[in-house]
């Protein structure tokens, strides 16, 4: 498991107490071998995928104790130890946090400054002073994903309150946001019109109409039967249809996914929680509460 980024600090001080310039980069390779981590945690990464855990977290780390005057940036992604970071390293308390990092009055001075911004009614991260375990970075991606999780739930509950008629309305605008389909008018019109075998419409897969995708868009409150799967593959079937996409608003039995897994033609299943989830990641039924715009310093710019 990777350290929390609080549990990094005293270590990284270590490391730089040798008076040299040091890579960033080089210093995540030196903790994680510090602290026997395995190639699976070396390498697991943030929710959003962008940066490995490891790497976010020995940048927080650095970071605090930057502004705590422990250390001091060189040049971009270079840091070395300062006089007060090597006063620490020779008489080290049990372990460097930011409850400790606050005995400074650097530190103290940041933090104050951070939380007396104008407009700023958000504390600056040092409510759990000693057991934050979270980056800012990790905070407000769980948040985002805590936030995400309410919106899918309340999406689902504002499906099923609908009708059948808008719910299938709904899966052609889905697919069309998606880039299947021509015109939406070409989409809706044949959507409902067909009527065959377990098929409720079909649409085509791109705007020239080279392939048809056929669906199958229910409301059920419990599992969709497995029975439903297999008449929507042998309505394909006889359409000699390649590809179908099966959607409800509930969930598939794990007989259903194994069985569209062992025949031809291909069927997509979506339950309930992918379909709000395409919805998010499509703007379909949703709107913009509010935009944060997460900005790092440029060294470019200051190079002279």
């Amino acid at each position: 498991m990777v350290p929390d980024f609080q549990s990094l600090m005293l270590p990284l001080l270590r490391l730089l107490g040798d008076k040299q310039i040091h890579k960033s980069s080089d210093l995540v390779t030196q903790i994680a071998d510090h602290f026997k981590l395995s190639d699976e945690d070396r390498n697991e990464m943030l929710p959003s995928g962008t940066q490995l855990k490891l790497t976010n977290r020995v940048h927080w780390a650095i970071s605090h104790m930057k502004h705590a005057g422990l250390l001091e940036y060189t040049s971009r992604g270079r840091c070395m130890i300062t006089e007060v970071g090597l006063q620490v390293v020779a008489n080290p308390p049990e372990m460097v946090n930011l409850k400790y990092l606050r005995t400074f009055q650097m530190f103290k001075e940041w933090q104050d400054a951070s939380k007396s911004n104008k407009g700023s009614n958000v504390e600056p991260l040092n409510g759990s002073e000693g057991t934050a375990a979270a980056t800012p970075d990790e905070m407000m991606e769980a948040s985002y994903a805590e936030l995400t999780r309410v919106l899918r739930s309340d999406i689902l509950k504002k499906i099923k309150s609908c009708s059948p008629k808008f719910f299938e309305q709904l899966v052609i605008d889905l697919l069309l946001k998606m880039g299947y389909g021509g015109s939406k008018m070409e989409a809706g019109e044949v959507l409902g019109r067909t009527n065959d075998g377990g098929i409720d419409g079909l649409i085509k897969e791109d705007r020239l109409g080279l392939d048809t995708i056929y669906v199958q868009a229910k409301k059920w409150e419990n599992y969709v039967p497995v029975s439903q799967v297999r008449d929507f593959a042998g309505a394909l079937l006889s359409k000699k249809a390649k590809k179908g996409i099966f959607i409800t608003t509930s969930s598939f039995p794990n007989s259903a996914k194994e069985f569209v897994a062992s025949i031809e033609p291909r069927i997509v299943l979506i339950d309930g929680p992918q379909l709000a989830e395409l919805m998010i990641e499509h703007d379909l039924g949703v709107s913009v509460k509010k935009t944060f715009a997460v900005k790092k310093l440029d060294i470019d710019y200051y190079e002279e």
